[in-house]
């Protein structure tokens, strides 16, 4: 794993100046991708052109890695990730995050489209990430630690940033920007959940579940970043709420691009606001 790290590290560097280099990443989910459309690019290398990167084969993710800058910023986003439901391995789904912190990353920001199951949530909220559950049969540290990633066991008790969110409450607060907080619960898909599912994740404390995020958390963390994460609810489910229509992938995209300018001022300004 080292090996291929550094040769996709090295490819990477490669294409780009020294004064492209970034210290944020963006993972961007599911109907998300136009983000990208703020984001003044300087490079662009599609997945296909990169050693040991896998090829994301879901609607909605376009499968770039882009270096620009947003607003002021330096930034790398990934227009479009890899899930484990695809075929992937846990370790293939996080080898992008391995290289991000390879080349400099230090902090990262994940979007997502999620299901709601708290009552208080409708379709386009934004919800701020504050913790997670991990329902994934395969965890992404399993296997061989390498004391170069990360320690053996890595500590958990702060996934994502308070600092962030406290940054991106503030955000949102100063421009009349509705946002909910909650536990995103990951599973591994491609199934959409049934109603007996919502009513298990809601009694064991999500607030909304999707197939993507967790994993790449959790390897970020293995390696010292620091990372803020942001859902955007495209359907709603379980016995508090009323199913407000039968899910598809076609209906969570729409969902997900309606909400996306909000998303993306709100990355746009946190980004900007924050040190290094």
């Amino acid at each position: 794993m080292l090996e291929e790290i550094k040769q996709t590290a090295d490819y990477i560097l490669s294409k780009i100046s020294e004064n492209e280099l970034p210290k944020t990443a963006i993972i961007l989910g599911t109907g998300l991708g136009e983000l990208v459309d703020h984001i003044e690019i300087t490079t662009s290398i599609p997945y296909t052109e990169i050693p040991n990167f896998p090829v994301s084969t879901v609607e909605g993710h376009k499968g770039r890695l882009i270096f620009g800058k947003l607003g002021n910023k330096r930034i790398l986003a990934m227009q479009g990730r890899f899930h484990y439901y695809e075929g992937y391995s846990m370790q293939q789904v996080t080898f992008p995050v391995r290289v991000m912190k390879a080349i400099g990353i230090k902090t990262l920001f994940v979007s997502n489209a999620a299901g709601g199951m708290n009552p208080k949530f409708v379709i386009g909220d934004l919800m701020i990430i504050t913790d997670h559950i991990n329902l994934f049969p395969e965890h992404p540290l399993h296997g061989k630690n390498y004391n170069e990633l990360g320690p053996r066991f890595p500590e958990m008790s702060e996934p994502y940033s308070k600092r962030l969110i406290e940054d991106a409450e503030n955000v949102a607060k100063e421009n009349n920007i509705h946002i909910v907080k909650g536990v995103y619960v990951g599973t591994q898909g491609p199934t959409y959940e049934t109603p007996s599912e919502y009513r298990y994740f809601r009694i064991i404390g999500g607030d909304a579940v999707g197939m993507s995020t967790v994993p790449e958390v959790i390897v970020a963390r293995h390696g010292g970043m620091e990372v803020f994460g942001i859902s955007v609810i495209t359907d709603v489910g379980g016995d508090e709420c009323e199913m407000t229509l039968k899910v598809s992938h076609e209906e969570v995209q729409k969902a997900a691009a309606a909400a996306e300018p909000k998303m993306t001022f709100i990355m746009k300004e946190l980004i900007n606001k924050f040190k290094e």
